[in-house]
């Protein structure tokens, strides 16, 4: 049974997977897709998993930030061919069509949670492993990040998952186009170039230093920083008008939570603040 329909959701520290790995240090959370021996792909179970962890971190007030990577030097070769994309030629539109929704979501379940989402990516990160990655707040790779959105490679649409109303708002219509289009690999340091990439690292590092980003955001003022992901998602589609009077009233909320007086008083203090998060 699928944790979203238990009435009482996990705390993310008694979450067992069975189709990925996690591992909580403190208030960072990290997510490891882990099939190495295949690249990592996706599978049925392991997408209805990782949504439903996504959905428990909604409700979880321990878990600050979460960090997604993949096994064994590559991030997620996407769906697993014989695994779904087998079985997905022989269903009926609205098997397909509860197949699909599914799919998205695990996007939306990344974006709901008001956890920043950080992706390390190495080696090869493509198909849903590109939309994962796509639907991080942030994501670090290295020289050898292979990303590739390959539904047209198979015959499918480049509208998947959302990639069509967010990979643009990522690199720009025209670049995206142009992956969703080809289903190019779009390489580590041209993806940085794009703006795809937030940094490139060294591959020995590129998980360190995603969970120390994510410790260091974990440490910050939380209730601000799920308010600015909550504003970035809902600002999409707000005229700039509108945009403007909905973050008087998010900042408006944030001055009144203690971390905004922690600061104020650390800074007349000429001390760093230290923020718990309320």
């Amino acid at each position: 049974m699928s944790r979203t329909a238990n009435a009482t959701i996990l705390p993310l520290v008694d979450f067992t997977p069975a189709h990925f790995a996690l591992s909580v240090s403190g208030k960072v959370a990290t997510v490891t897709l882990n099939r190495p021996e295949k690249k990592n792909p996706l599978t049925f179970a392991s997408y209805r998993e990782i949504t439903d962890f996504f959905v428990a971190a909604q409700k979880d007030e321990q878990v600050k930030a979460i960090v997604v990577a993949g096994a064994g030097g590559n991030f997620s070769s996407g769906g697993d061919v014989f695994e779904i994309i087998g079985p997905l030629v022989a269903m009926e539109t609205k098997d397909l069509l509860k197949f699909t929704r599914m799919t998205g979501d695990l996007v939306k379940a990344i974006r709901a949670c008001p956890q920043p989402v950080i992706a390390a990516i190495d080696g090869v990160c493509a198909g849903a492993g590109a939309i994962i990655a796509m639907a991080s707040d942030m994501r670090l790779g290295t020289a050898e990040t292979k990303i590739a959105f390959l539904f047209n490679r198979v015959g499918l649409a480049g509208c998947d998952m959302g990639a069509c109303a967010m990979l643009p708002r990522i690199i720009g219509q025209g670049r995206a186009a142009e992956l969703l289009y080809t289903g190019r690999v779009l390489r580590g340091e041209e993806a940085e170039r794009w703006g795809f990439l937030n940094r490139l690292v060294a591959r020995d590092s590129v998980l360190g230093e995603a969970q120390a980003l994510a410790a260091e955001l974990a440490d910050g003022p939380t209730f601000a920083n799920a308010m600015t992901k909550r504003m970035l998602e809902m600002e999409w589609a707000m005229s700039v008008e509108s945009a403007i009077e909905a973050e008087a009233v998010a900042q408006a909320l944030c001055m009144q939570t203690e971390d905004f007086a922690r600061a104020y008083h650390a800074f007349a203090a000429k001390q760093k603040p230290v923020f718990e998060g309320n």
